[in-house]
């Protein structure tokens, strides 16, 4: 049986966390691009999430940590804008399909 998709809370979660620390850091664009990504991850498709869950499973979460956070920053730092989560979720998973290549 296939393991359960990440939720779209869960993902949600990452970027109420980054927004904070963009608004505590006083970066009023990156609070705000956290903030749309935030409003827009619940139309994440499953399909996503389930390939996301798929390979966070496959890479261990160290590796998709190493991954993931310098996007993070990217986008509170206001060096990256995406216009919808799932564009975000994109860019992560073309660099951990890199990471296996």
């Amino acid at each position: 049986m296939a393991k359960a998709a990440v939720s779209r809370s869960a993902f949600r979660g990452l970027f109420a966390f980054y927004a904070a620390k963009a608004h505590h850091d006083h970066n009023v664009e990156g609070e705000n691009c956290l903030l749309k990504l935030f409003g827009s991850a619940d139309d994440i498709p499953d399909r996503l999430l389930q390939r996301w869950s798929d390979e966070v499973d496959l890479m261990g979460p160290e590796t998709v940590g190493h991954i993931m956070e310098p996007h993070a920053h990217q986008i509170a730092e206001g060096n990256a804008h995406y216009d919808h989560a799932s564009d975000f979720l994109h860019a992560l998973l073309r660099d951990l399909g890199q990471k296996t290549q």
